[in-house]
């Protein structure tokens, strides 16, 4: 028997259960890891709550990253040996392959062997962040040395992941949050520029900051208005990529900012990347690449115990702390 976290009804961080149940042997393209650590992510708070594209079939797993060791591997899989550590790409369905537990079955192309100079913590809080990130701003968005890039809601871990991925390319980054409580915590996590959105105006000061040529690349998770707003900081031909939909309210569509700019706003989703196979080994190229030489490294807010998986969750939901919180299994 295996302990793994399930939730038997949408609600509060009070619903995850630790559940002892049979984990079957990996099928033919999956590896069976034995986990050592999960990053957590604001999408499972999402799933738990029925607010997220995913609906759960009760009772239901939950997770998207993991950090490990090879277990077993069904007969189709090559490349991995047992024992190898490895890390876990999210996956299309965090249902049928949550990461919440000590043994989990993860399809082998959402599986990598990471750089040997990451802990499990380390390695269980980069893969959604980082594919995120470099999905929209190098795959998508082509950003590139001495561009400007705007990343609001900043503070997010992948907020902080845009920063590295944009440095590492030689882009300038603005990092937009609402006070200016966190501006240099911010700085000292990679950005460049800090503006505080509840204190300055944001326009004036993209325009001042770009000597009035504005943004090429703006990756936004929030939405609502703000987008009307964020248009106006734009460049011509700039493009804003929407990965999430913070807001509750919708915005205006900045018609004429887009026309006068022949702006592109582009909803995305990390499963554009993770969904082929093409795309995926690039990310997972660059990534590696990163994380090896330390120009990708992960912030870790804070580490729980297994055990102490609703307070995890429950810290993750209340506090807007800067990096990922980890739960770790290690002994």
């Amino acid at each position: 028997m295996t302990r793994v976290v399930r939730f038997h009804e949408y609600g509060e961080p009070e619903v995850l259960r630790i559940d002892d149940i049979e984990v079957p042997a990996p099928a033919p393209d999956e590896v069976q890891i034995d986990v050592k650590a999960i990053g957590l992510n604001r999408a499972e708070v999402m799933f738990r709550k029925n607010a997220y594209l995913q609906q759960a079939e009760f009772p239901s797993r939950l997770g998207y990253e993991a950090a490990g060791t090879v277990k077993a591997f069904g007969r189709h899989v090559s490349g991995f040996a047992e024992g190898d550590a490895v890390s876990v790409i999210p996956t299309l369905d965090m249902a049928r392959w949550g990461t919440y537990g000590e043994v989990i079955n993860v399809p082998a192309r959402h599986v990598v062997r990471h750089p040997e100079n990451l802990s499990f913590e380390q390695a269980a809080a980069s893969w959604m962040q980082y594919v995120t990130a470099w999905g929209a701003l190098i795959e998508q968005a082509k950003l590139s040395a001495g561009e400007f890039v705007i990343v609001s809601a900043a503070s997010s871990s992948v907020g902080i992941a845009a920063f590295q991925i944009a440095r590492g390319v030689g882009a300038v980054v603005i990092a937009t949050t609402r006070t200016s409580a966190k501006a240099q915590a911010l700085l000292d996590a990679g950005a460049h520029h800090v503006i505080a959105t509840a204190e300055e105006d944001l326009p004036a000061r993209v325009s001042d900051i770009t000597a009035g040529k504005g943004a090429r690349v703006v990756f936004d998770p929030i939405g609502g208005p703000a987008i009307a707003e964020l248009a106006e900081c734009m460049s011509v031909g700039g493009i804003l990529l929407e990965y999430g939909a913070l807001s509750p309210d919708e915005g205006p569509f900045p018609q004429f900012a887009v026309l006068g700019k022949s702006l592109t706003l582009k909803g995305y989703l990390y499963t554009e990347i993770v969904s082929d196979d093409a795309i995926l080994m690039r990310a997972k190229t660059f990534i590696n690449e990163g994380l090896r030489t330390g120009a990708l490294k992960p912030l870790i807010s804070r580490s729980f115990a297994f055990d102490d998986i609703q307070d995890a969750t429950r810290f993750l939901e209340s506090n807007a702390q800067i990096g990922k919180i980890v739960v770790s299994l290690s002994s």
